[in-house]
């Protein structure tokens, strides 16, 4: 299903607006290695300097299929963002629409020349509703808009492409005034409002308020692309809440060429991201609606109150909180702790009834987790994630550092039994720093490994590994399964000890990623392969070492 845009025949019709899912260069490489209908592929906005953006929750539902986020421009800034743009290696019928920002027509300029040469086009945020000074705040102003598309022509060679805002009364005005600048296709929409949501009498959003996105901003989505469409003839990527063929048909009416989906494609993983965009082409090309099927309505967002029971101090910077309640949770899966206004980060849970949660003390939101107290109200959305299912006669090997161990607790609590018992090797600095060891040798045989010594084997966990696994006779390595849950230093050298004794798709790994939204949406969790780990983990095996297998 090939398609013309800006001189280049492409593959497929459809990208992913920018900020959503193709915002790490290893997502954008994978998806365009495996899906050839995203035919444009849209970059997150990167601006001239770093910006952190805000602290979760930056995603959040308010009805079936629409969100509100406020994720506030995190990108790595410029120069950083152009390292990884060079390393892809982009198909000749795809179309790399490089998205910047800035919050003035000088930072416009000064991003836009570094990021051309790699770039088959620019995209213009002229339209975040949610970052103070920059998107909306510029795009709202036709003046503005003119003279910073102008500016960005005259600096780049390649085509340039504001995305325009809807909140305003007339985006055709705003578009005559792109165009007069020199644009060479337009984009619309980008999120309308902004909007609010709460939950439990508290502001969800960490920003208060967030762009809305989804099923709700479709009618307006194509009220903006016909009236662009009535203006002018040159290309329109339509987005806004498009999930389905039918929602594609009517954009393409309404004047769009390429066809943009975004908040459509929450909670899917990897896998069902590309089998739905193959189903949605072939519903275009058949006049079909089938891929809306996969479109997850029914996703669970909502928070479940809980209050803290017990605080039990570890030692300086480890702790285990116990709260007052259970949750229904497969072994591999996560939940997000919630406390408003401090943030939102995901955890492993020790136990699952009662929940108990282990945390390290790391940053702003779990030195207030290490100060909470009995009473205290703490909430949790999810499981999240996607549970591990090992082999009936596999004998499961843990490896474990810091919070590792609550996420191989249950693996080992749910498939271990006296016949076949699991192992857990469990590595820690110092003797101190050792917690719930009691209850892990009641359900597993337990190594553990301290760096000096003071309890157990003296040396790395990764040491006591290969100890272990070379007095192994071979039918018993040829059984073995490994789940590695821990800092990503001890985790690589621990596969490295096990990719002796067995193939990568027998190892699994949960490596401490930036998880953000948790739902697959903000690409935070890339992996090296492309993967995230919000949807496709937390624990994988080495997809760049099967890849390469596969393709050696």
């Amino acid at each position: 299903m090939t398609t013309e845009f800006l001189g280049k025949q492409l593959s497929g019709p459809f990208t992913i607006p920018s900020g959503i899912v193709t915002t790490a260069p290893a997502i954008i490489q994978r998806v365009m290695d495996t899906m050839p209908e995203i035919g444009v592929i849209t970059t997150k906005s990167i601006g001239f300097e770093p910006r952190l953006g805000n602290r979760e929750p930056v995603y959040s539902q308010y009805a079936p299929g629409c969100f509100v986020n406020a994720v506030g421009l995190t990108n790595p800034g410029v120069e950083a963002a152009l390292k990884g743009l060079q390393q892809l290696s982009v198909p000749a019928d795809r179309f790399l629409l490089v998205s910047i920002f800035g919050g003035s027509v000088e930072e416009f300029v000064a991003v836009a020349k570094q990021l051309a040469p790699v770039a088959d086009g620019l995209e213009l945020n002229l339209s975040c509703p949610h970052a103070k000074g920059y998107g909306m705040a510029m795009g709202q102003d036709p003046e503005m808009v003119r003279e910073v598309v102008a500016a960005v022509c005259d600096a780049v060679d390649i085509p340039v492409i504001p995305k325009l805002t809807p909140n305003v009364d007339d985006i055709a005005v705003i578009g005559r005034a792109a165009l007069e600048g020199g644009a060479s296709a337009l984009c619309a929409i980008n999120t309308a409002g902004p909007g609010y949501t709460e939950s439990h009498g508290h502001p969800v959003l960490s920003n208060g308020m967030g762009g809305m996105s989804g099923k709700g901003v479709l009618p307006t989505a194509l009220k903006a692309l016909k009236a662009l469409r009535a203006e002018t003839d040159v290309p329109l990527i339509g987005c806004g809440g498009l999930s389905s063929a039918a929602d594609c048909r009517d954009a393409i009416h309404c004047g769009a060429t390429i066809l943009g989906i975004g908040s459509g494609l929450t909670g899917m993983n990897t896998d069902e991201v590309q089998h739905y965009f193959a189903d949605l082409a072939r519903d275009l090309a058949e006049g079909n609606d089938a891929a809306g099927e996969r479109v997850r309505f029914d996703m669970d967002m909502g928070f479940k109150p809980y209050r803290v029971v017990a605080n039990d101090i570890v030692c300086d910077d480890i702790t285990v909180v116990t709260l007052d309640g259970d949750l229904d949770i497969h072994a591999g899966e996560y939940v997000f702790v919630w406390i408003p206004g401090v943030g939102e980060k995901p955890f492993s849970c020790l136990t699952h009834n009662p929940v108990r949660l282990a945390v390290i003390n790391v940053g702003q939101f779990t030195d207030h987790c290490y100060q909470l107290s009995p009473g205290d109200a703490v909430y949790l959305r999810g499981p999240h994630g996607v549970a591990v299912t090992p082999p009936e006669d596999a004998h499961i090997v843990c490896i474990a550092g810091g919070t590792g161990l609550a996420a191989v607790y249950q693996i080992a609590e749910d498939f271990g039994s006296n016949d076949n018992p699991v192992d857990i090797f469990v590595g820690a600095r110092s003797a101190d720093r050792l917690y719930f060891r009691d209850e892990c040798e009641g359900i597993a045989r337990v190594t553990i490994a301290t760096d000096d010594g003071s309890a157990g084997f003296e040396g790395r966990v990764s040491d006591a590994l290969a100890a272990f696994l070379a007095d192994q006779p071979a039918e018993a390595l040829a059984k073995m399964v490994f789940y590695n849950c821990g800092p990503a230093a001890m985790i690589h050298a621990s596969e490295a000890v096990q990719k002796e004794v067995v193939s990568s798709d027998r190892i699994f790994s949960a490596i401490d990623y930036l998880t953000k939204c948790g739902v697959g949406i903000c690409g935070a969790c890339a992996s090296p392969d492309g993967r995230r780990i919000c949807v496709d983990g937390p624990f994988i095996t080495d997809g760049l070492a099967q890849r390469h297998a596969a393709s050696g």
